[in-house]
């Protein structure tokens, strides 16, 4: 078989990368050199594959630099209403070859390294991840930056510069090892720091209450410093900013020691202010009470609204004039989003600086912080929704409890008297929960505080005012609305499936990039044989590519005419990675039973972190690889099964895999994924989808067809009818003759002999305490998966299905969610305008 081209090659040869724009490429290799010689090393014969890399940044950001000056200017001449996206996760990945693209710049570049004699892709490989979140939510964030540059909005992210992010997984004897993620260990080239922006930020300290107001005293200051990088929208010339906050100990911190000789106690001391942006909390829809991970909280909720309203009162390009003194215009030219309940201290926090600081009376200042805050809700699992202990609240935000109390009180008045008489009602709507311990439902507050709810799903959205917050939705049935989740076509098509992107450019023109509707157009070609046969023929492509990189890392030898069939997200038990490993070893032990049969051959990948603390998680991984061992292992099952571990996996690891994927694992209890975004990334790259009627993939059986996904399972409706009636696994178990082998050989050792006793707790919990029903799903699943395997021996029919699943995917463009957000909830137009660039 030929060698596939690699992407650099394929790049050569397409006009979706942007040859329209291309740069002067001489121009290029001596801003190259420059970096090269006056940036960094004197000596290019002692140059490193890193400093290259290096200078190739510097040399993009280059073309960033003046965009992102005048993308501001623009706003200011402009003043337009500003988008405030408030997460505590960013989760970007790599900045260089995402720049190149919405640039236009891929070209040039690539022919400028080439021309010096280096290797473009060896270059990308050495930029680390920006690993600032956990999963879905932090990706959104990132994915949505992208969405707000590309359709023109005044908008900026606001988060944590986290010194470390989410950890690097190994695999070490088929356990998973948490390493610290050092990822600013060489300098981050993308980022700008800007002390000239550092606020200070309080903690602890009491309040004072006066005839003239309330003051907070006694409190220990941390400063925040802000570190900006630029968003590139999508050929548009405009460069929007995130800007991310680093913890910085003041100068006088616990130097007053130093008159009692505590002097060096007091410098190491400053490692307690500077711990706060230290590192990101690793759970994903888990709820951590942890003191350090509110005080992160609050730093990145008081930091940024400093920002927001210095911002709003002088809104001059590079003046820090007052020219608004009057903040009740406040809504019309801020909107803040709040990303989960994570910054949900914005709420409390606003409304501190308009009656402390600013003095305006409560109504006003209630009305101001409602009309400018709306909440976005990612899950309906309780673990995960966060409710904070009174008296930790109390000892770190004294001030902030005072005001939460407050807008209690007057949120259940309201409440009594639109329900009077009905106390228990009163009880539920609570922002202060009774029990043993009194906490904070930090979503109620969320809730109360804005003007707009909304879920990322449909089936979410409707989940959320029929059960989790059903007393919020009658209250204010016009708050709650629904946005669905997307993805950004740029980073998830163009820049990580060339071929593809160009395949389809070939026959609708490449508008689609902007406008992902556009893809419906290739209805039409279903029937096209050539069109089949070149989507085909580039998915084979990522296929042995990535086979080359499996075989690198794993040493396993794997059939690249194998279905590639993946399972990629945080390992969690609603997810469902035990219902995979189950399927697996059906499988298993059906070749093993009839080895003479013609099965389908299939590489299961399964990847995914989990939370260091998570045990049943951790055993999960552990299943997952000792299956792998004996399955790989067996001469019996010879190339037809495989199973592999994908260790570390993140968006770097994603855009390689995501490509060669033939099918997408999505098969959550239904009711439990708020959305999920890989779901619609997969289907973006041409992988059909097996799933559950949970979050997005309702909406994407809509827009292929059902037919053209491989529905199972329970319904929302059937989960709630068997919680009424009670869940007995055992009566699957007795019933289903290979289920109980599969369970029998994982509780008898047969994976892993040495220690029999290995996954006796994951065998007690299937079938003693699994809230997320397992074996309910399990008939119909493997029946389903029959149904893969015999439609994957076709490939035309498969490949009929696969066009008309990207031909659904208009909808899941983050460009789509973002107009929503901007048109129904922050009251902006998106704008399909380029602005000039800095040299016209």
């Amino acid at each position: 078989m030929p060698k596939p081209l690699t992407d650099q090659e394929k790049r050569k040869q397409i006009s979706v990368r942007g040859l329209a724009g291309v740069e002067n490429v001489a121009d290029l290799k001596i801003n190259f050199n420059r970096h090269l010689h006056f940036t960094l090393v004197k000596d290019r014969n002692v140059a490193t594959r890193r400093d290259y890399y290096f200078a190739l940044a510097h040399t993009v950001r280059d073309h960033l630099v003046g965009r992102w000056i005048r993308t501001q200017q623009h706003y200011y001449e402009k003043d337009p209403k500003r988008v405030y996206y408030l997460s505590l996760e960013f989760y970007m990945g790599r900045t260089l070859q995402n720049t190149m693209v919405n640039l236009a710049l891929e070209n040039a570049c690539d022919e400028a390294i080439y021309q010096l004699g280096l290797d473009m892709e060896e270059l990308q490989e050495m930029e680390e991840d920006a690993g600032l979140g956990n999963g879905g939510l932090g990706r959104l964030a990132a994915c949505f930056l992208d969405s707000m540059a590309t359709l023109g909005l005044a908008a900026y992210g606001y988060g944590i510069r986290y010194e470390f992010g989410i950890f690097n997984q190994k695999i070490s004897e088929g356990w998973q090892i948490e390493e610290a993620d050092d990822w600013l260990r060489y300098g981050n080239p993308w980022e700008k720091a800007r002390p000239e922006y550092m606020r200070p930020v309080h903690f602890y300290g009491r309040t004072e209450h006066h005839p003239d107001g309330v003051k907070w005293v006694d409190t220990q200051v941390v400063l925040a410093l802000p570190y900006d990088t630029p968003v590139p929208g999508y050929r548009n010339n405009i460069v929007n900013t995130m800007r991310l906050w680093s913890a910085k100990a003041p100068c006088e911190f616990n130097l007053k020691d130093f008159n009692v000789g505590g002097y060096i106690q007091a410098v190491l001391d400053r490692n307690l202010a500077e711990n706060i942006s230290r590192v990101l909390y690793p759970n994903d829809n888990f709820f951590e009470g942890k003191e350090l991970r509110l005080k992160q909280e609050y730093f990145v909720v008081a930091a940024t609204l400093q920002d927001i309203i210095r911002r709003f009162k002088a809104s001059k390009f590079g003046s820090t004039e007052i020219v608004r003194v009057d903040l009740t215009t406040l809504p019309d030219k801020v909107a803040i989003q709040l990303n989960d309940t994570h910054p949900a201290m914005a709420i409390p926090e606003l409304m501190r600086i308009l009656l402390d600081d600013e003095k305006i009376d409560w109504d006003k200042a209630w009305d101001i912080c409602v009309r400018t805050c709306a909440y976005t809700n990612h899950t309906v699992l309780p673990e995960a929704l966060e409710r904070w202990p009174i008296d930790l609240f109390q000892n770190l935000l004294p001030r902030h409890l005072e005001i939460v109390y407050e807008i209690n009180r007057r949120h259940l008045e309201r409440i009594a008297s639109l329900f009077p008489g009905d106390a228990d009602r009163l009880r539920r709507m609570s922002l202060i929960e009774e029990g043993d311990q009194k906490k904070i439902n930090m979503a109620h507050l969320c809730i109360v505080g804005s003007h707009a709810v909304n879920g990322v799903a449909r089936i979410h959205s409707e989940i959320i005012k029929a059960s989790v917050f059903k007393d919020f939705y009658e209250a204010d049935p016009d708050k709650f609305q629904n946005k669905t989740n997307g993805i950004t076509p740029r980073r998830w098509l163009v820049m990580c499936n060339p071929g593809l992107a160009e395949v389809i450019a070939e026959r609708i023109g490449e508008d689609f990039i902007r406008d992902l509707d556009q893809l419906k157009k290739l209805r039409k070609f279903v029937d096209d044989d050539a069109f089949l046969r070149d989507v085909n023929k580039i998915k084979q492509e990522n296929k042995m590519k990535f086979a080359v990189h499996l075989e690198e890392h794993y040493k396993v030898k794997i059939n690249p005419n194998s279905m590639f069939d993946l399972h990629v997200k945080r390992i969690h038990e609603y997810k469902r990675q035990l219902l995979n490993c189950l399927h697996i070893i059906t499988l298993y032990n059906r070749i093993k039973k009839e080895p003479n049969k013609v099965w389908t051959p299939r590489t299961v990948m399964i990847g995914g972190k989990a939370a260091p603390g998570y045990h049943t998680a951790k055993k999960i991984i552990r299943l997952i690889t000792a299956i792998g061992e004996v399955v790989n292992h067996d001469p019996v099952i010879g190339d037809r099964l495989k199973v592999i571990f994908l260790e570390n996996y993140r968006v770097t690891l994603a855009e390689k895999a995501i490509p060669a994927a033939d099918l997408s694992e999505q098969i959550s209890t239904a009711g439990t994924e708020a959305s999920g975004t890989g779901n619609m990334k997969f289907m973006l790259n041409g992988a059909l989808t097996i799933g559950t009627m949970d979050g997005a993939n309702v909406e994407m059986a809509e827009e292929a067809g059902e037919e053209n996904l491989f529905i199972f399972g329970m319904r929302v409706e059937d989960v709630e009818a068997m919680d009424k009636k009670g869940y007995n696994a055992s009566e699957y178990y007795n019933r289903l003759p290979e289920l109980k082998q599969a369970m029998d050989q994982i509780a008898g050792g047969h994976f892993c002999p040495s220690e029999p006793e290995l996954f006796s707790d994951l065998v007690d919990m299937l079938m003693n305490y699994d809230r997320f029903k397992v074996f309910a799903d399990f008939e119909d699943y493997i029946k389903c998966q029959d149904k893969v395997s015999a439609l994957y021996k076709n490939t035309k029919e498969w490949t009929k299905k696969v066009v008309l699943n990207i031909a659904g995917c208009g909808k899941f463009s983050s460009d789509r969610t973002i107009a929503q957000y901007a048109r129904e909830i922050w009251g902006v137009e998106p704008t399909m305008e380029k602005i000039p660039a800095p040299d016209d």
